[in-house]
């Protein structure tokens, strides 16, 4: 299949015109009724010249979209809006390694593998039994196991807030990241019903 450069004309496709009751060949190609998605790029339909531009004459992109969805496929910004999974706030969470944290890929698999043998060897000490997953994670950021009340939990939560945090530190923020797992897991267990 060759396409000419400047008007869109593919030659020997073998597709006839899908324009009803035309016998033309179908040379120019155009939107199908499966759009581009993220499991590729759609499907197509094959015009003649003459049936091509009937076709875009009337087509509209925007058939069947809200306001507001409208509104945003115009940005300049659509398809951007997206993190990647390296740069996520949650990427290597539970999910693949952030590479650039590690010089060996091994290195990177063997941390995950040990922090998952952790977890699950965490998961079957009965006294963690009373906890939910993602609370027993919560106690797993904050240093802690199952066997302690509300009272050890805030103990343990303010010296972790002071060992962490800027105005404790001299202004050193570069434990950021570790003091934002802190409080998210204090927030995660300060209300579970373990503490009944």
């Amino acid at each position: 299949m060759r396409q000419h450069r400047f008007h869109g004309r593919f030659e020997s496709t073998g597709h006839e015109c899908a324009w009803p009751g035309c016998d033309e060949a179908g040379e120019f190609r155009a939107p199908g009724g499966r759009p581009s998605g993220f499991d590729g790029p759609g499907d197509y339909r094959w015009f003649c010249l003459e049936h091509v531009r009937q076709f875009n004459s009337g087509y509209d992109y925007f058939e069947g979209m809200e306001a507001e969805e409208i509104m945003r496929a115009q940005s300049p910004l659509h398809g951007w809006e997206t993190q990647t999974r390296a740069f996520r706030p949650d990427a290597g969470v539970d999910q693949a390694p952030n590479w650039a944290n590690f010089s060996d890929p091994l290195e990177a698999i063997q941390a995950r593998a040990r922090a998952h043998v952790k977890r699950r060897r965490a998961d079957l000490k009965p006294e963690n039994a009373r906890f939910t997953p993602n609370e027993r994670r919560a106690l797993e950021t904050l240093g802690l196991d199952g066997d302690i009340d509300r009272k050890t939990l805030r103990f343990r939560y303010t010296r972790l807030l002071r060992q962490y945090h800027p105005d404790h530190n001299g202004g050193d923020h570069s434990h950021a990241a570790r003091l934002q797992g802190v409080v998210e897991a204090y927030q995660v267990l300060k209300n579970a019903a373990a503490f009944g």
